[in-house]
């Protein structure tokens, strides 16, 4: 537990510092900001990597029982790091439509992300635990779990780029209007105001609800994923965390360019098929961690060489 308190610890910390020292006055992220923010968490993720050598190589604290090598759980950490990754530029696919929906302000759009990072700590580690424990106690979890990625990628292929999505009427929306009204009109900078002597949400809270929501659904879908890598819970919540911490600096900037990368979407498609085959037939034959590195950087560096020579307005 010790590990993990340690490890919480850090997260918040740096979240603390990000939004306490370096973002604590609303105004928007320029693309060059966004850029050096997301080195700085793909830097820090990568160090982690050291960190989780040591942790393993030494077994500290008791967290390498089963003596597991130290560089396969380093590997481990970073293929799953990627896999979390790579599913989140669809994640960010859908944010861009909530803000474009809720006609939300660049200069609010951080702390939006921010709060919504740390309910989805919380929920992860929630649904991870759960997910681990339910693969150690039931022998077809991975067939099961095998099954939701599959499905996820068919569902993906079939579904259609619809902008006029009414956020409005989504099952979060519907559950907050149920605890408090909401005024679409408020433009204050906060979540809820008083309105005739009554606590209302603001469109902002509303918004926040909407992407919290729209993360659980992406976490079904990415933590099964992780769990074909490996299913150390450590590894596993640890991997997603970092990859959740750099998505709002990775948001900023990708959000003016996402048409370009239109392809994308067959890359992600990819991912979650070949994760679910690996799933479905790990009692007949182990797919090596490194060789799912390989495979999924592959997808996504081709569905960006595509994008990139075959743009969204290209005449045919």
């Amino acid at each position: 537990m010790l590990v993990w308190i340690l490890f919480i610890l850090l997260i918040f910390g740096l979240l603390a510092l990000d939004l306490g020292v370096f973002h604590k006055s609303n105004k928007p992220v320029s693309i060059k900001e966004s850029l050096a923010w997301t080195c700085v968490w793909i830097t820090v993720a990568l160090l982690f990597g050291g960190v989780i050598y040591w942790i393993y190589d030494t077994n500290f604290m008791g967290m390498n029982p089963k003596n597991v090598s130290a560089g396969k759980t380093v590997l481990d950490y970073y293929t799953g790091y990627v896999i979390e990754e790579s599913l989140s530029l669809d994640n960010i696919f859908v944010i861009a439509m909530i803000f474009q929906f809720f006609k939300i302000e660049p200069k609010f759009q951080h702390r939006i992300l921010f709060w919504g990072i740390l309910g989805a700590i919380f929920f992860r580690m929630i649904m991870i635990v759960l997910g681990a424990a339910f693969i150690e106690s039931f022998a077809a979890a991975t067939y099961i779990f095998g099954g939701i990625l599959l499905y996820s990628a068919l569902r993906m292929i079939k579904q259609s780029d619809d902008d006029n999505e009414d956020f409005t009427k989504s099952f979060a929306i519907r559950m907050l209007s149920k605890i408090y009204p909401i005024d679409w009109k408020a433009k204050s900078d906060g979540y809820f105001i008083k309105k005739d002597g009554k606590t209302v949400a603001t469109a902002l809270f509303a918004t926040l609800v909407v992407v919290e929501f729209s993360d659980i659904l992406f976490a079904i879908d990415s933590i099964p994923a992780i769990f074909s890598i490996t299913t150390d819970p450590f590894i596993v919540f640890s991997s997603n965390i970092f990859a959740i911490m750099g998505l709002r600096n990775l948001y900023f900037f990708l959000s003016n360019m996402l048409d370009r990368f239109h392809f994308m979407k067959y890359s992600l498609v990819v991912v979650l098929m070949f994760v679910a085959i690996k799933m479905l037939i790990v009692d007949f034959y182990h797919i090596d961690a490194m060789v799912s590195l390989i495979v999924i950087l592959a997808a996504l560096s081709g569905g960006i060489l595509i994008s990139l020579v075959k743009p969204k307005n290209a005449n045919h």
